[in-house]
């Protein structure tokens, strides 16, 4: 995205503007953006909810949350005119009448603008109203415009592969698919977007990039919390659909992609797709093999005992629900022959550490192999969070007399470099207000991720594992995703 470019006057609407996303991202990420100088200098956010407020008494409440949530400090003067520019309205998903009184104010909007300004449509709610909205702003033509209106659906996309399409062909019917951002926060943070950088704006690492020099990937989100306030949307989903089939096969798509010939959206959309159609489909049979499930027990967390899954709120005491995940993925074409992609998730593990490793091949002869100094791998490890930074290790002569060796790291650390980094969601609304669909997922990725698992999700759904709880909270998931590398002579890192 340019620095230079030019937004033009801006509605935005947030179905769902009371609620937790909302509060904790949404509204803290726009002020970042308006304080950085990035947001249009016409625009407004219409705050939609079902309860009767009022502007001061809605102000006064963002207000609140933003000094607990914003990246950047609420001031008196900024806080002022980013307030200047919010509005509650009171409104009603399910009633006609409600969307035809929007109507009304968005057109007031574009009076004061002086001309149609442009139309975000946030849909901060649960999945099963997004038919329910997407069919009345049809129907009064709220979103009629393809060229100036634009709306954000957060994940999940569907339950499963017909769902998805379901739901594409659902939305299609309202919007163009030039029109539909489907936000994935991960694409947003600023390790992942590092990766495109990193791989192709480098003469030193794409050469080695491919089968002939790296044994392995791994990939890893691991999370110490547990479902938190989550439980009865997490008992209906898992990890499997809830990290796996978005977050983890997007970082997948980003390191395992061909160059693209251009940065433009649709070229590294192509791209992602290529990579989610290559990925081996794993048959029924042979899903114990390459897929390993989890849920946690009674443990310790930073040294405090925490309850089991089955313990939590809102949770069955016989759930068969998957809190870990691990699975071995390979790529059928030439780049990544032969070469294990593995990926796991998990909650009430051992720290909150998301990261990619990238293991390359032992030099095949080396006139160290035979000396004291046990030769370490090279490695190449992409910290998402908590860390942000890219480690190289590789091995050194350690000082002194001796040729002996030791491994090392290069280290670029991005918090070094940019101490006020922008969240996830500011990068992904600035890219929805300026229109770059480069960070957002298409219908047929969207479509394509589920087609990987969706061998996987049908056997676990059709049978109960009766090792749940199969690993301590504050461990790192259960012994047999440890086999699942070992087999292969592997190791998570």
């Amino acid at each position: 995205m340019s620095d230079n470019t030019i937004l033009h006057p801006t509605t935005i609407v947030i179905f769902g503007a009371t609620g937790d996303l909302a509060k904790r991202k949404l509204f803290p990420a726009f002020y970042n953006l308006y304080i950085d100088g990035r947001m249009p200098k016409g625009f407004n956010i219409l705050a939609l909810g079902r309860a009767e407020n009022t502007d001061e008494k809605f102000s006064a409440y963002i207000k609140e949350n933003l000094e607990s949530f914003s990246r950047k400090t609420v001031t008196k003067e900024d806080w002022a005119g980013f307030q200047a520019h919010i509005s509650y309205f009171q409104h009603q998903l399910d009633e006609e009448s409600s969307y035809q009184n929007l109507y009304q104010k968005l057109e007031n909007f574009d009076k004061v603008y002086g001309m149609r300004g442009n139309r975000l449509f946030y849909l901060s709610i649960a999945p099963n109203f997004v038919s329910v909205i997407s069919n009345h702003l049809k129907n009064t033509s709220i979103a009629s415009d393809p060229a100036t209106d634009r709306i954000i659906i957060e994940k999940p996309f569907g339950h499963n592969k017909e769902s998805a399409i379901e739901l594409n062909n659902l939305l299609s019917q309202t919007f163009q698919e030039e029109q539909i951002y489907r936000i994935d926060h991960y694409l947003g943070k600023e390790t992942v977007q590092n990766i495109l950088a990193f791989r192709f704006g480098n003469s030193i690492f794409e050469p080695l990039w491919n089968h002939r020099h790296i044994e392995s990937v791994q990939i890893t989100v691991a999370e110490e919390v547990g479902v938190e306030t989550r439980a009865s949307f997490y008992e209906q989903t898992g990890a499997l659909r809830d990290m796996i089939q978005n977050h983890l096969l997007q970082i997948l798509c980003m390191v395992a992609m061909e160059p693209p010939a251009s940065l433009g959206s649709g070229e590294i959309r192509d791209r992602k797709v290529d990579v989610l159609k290559s990925i081996r489909r794993i048959s029924p049979e042979k899903v114990d093999h390459y897929a390993v499930r989890g849920q946690y027990g009674r443990g310790k967390v930073n040294g405090l005992k925490v309850n089991g899954y089955r313990q939590e709120e809102g949770i069955a005491p016989d759930s068969n629900t998957e809190t870990f995940v691990a699975i071995k993925f390979y790529l059928d074409n030439e780049r990544w022959e032969d070469v294990p992609f593995y990926v796991r998730t998990g909650k009430k593990m051992k720290e909150k550490h998301s990261y990619i490793t990238i293991q390359f091949k032992p030099l095949p002869n080396s006139m160290f192999s035979e000396s004291t100094s046990l030769l370490s791998a090279n490695r190449l490890i992409i910290n998402i969070q908590p860390q942000m930074d890219i480690r190289l290790q590789f091995m050194s002569k350690k000082p002194g007399l001796s040729l002996a060796l030791k491994p090392v790291e290069m280290i670029f650390d991005n918090f070094a470099c940019q101490t006020d980094t922008p969240e996830a969601y500011e990068t992904l609304l600035l890219e929805a207000l300026v229109g770059d669909l480069t960070l957002f997922m298409r219908s047929d990725q969207v479509e394509e991720a589920w087609d990987v698992i969706k061998t996987i999700q049908e056997t676990w759904e059709k049978t109960k594992d009766p090792s749940f709880p199969n690993y301590a909270s504050g461990n790192w998931g259960p012994d047999d995703s440890d086999a699942l590398v070992e087999r292969q002579g592997h190791q998570w890192v």
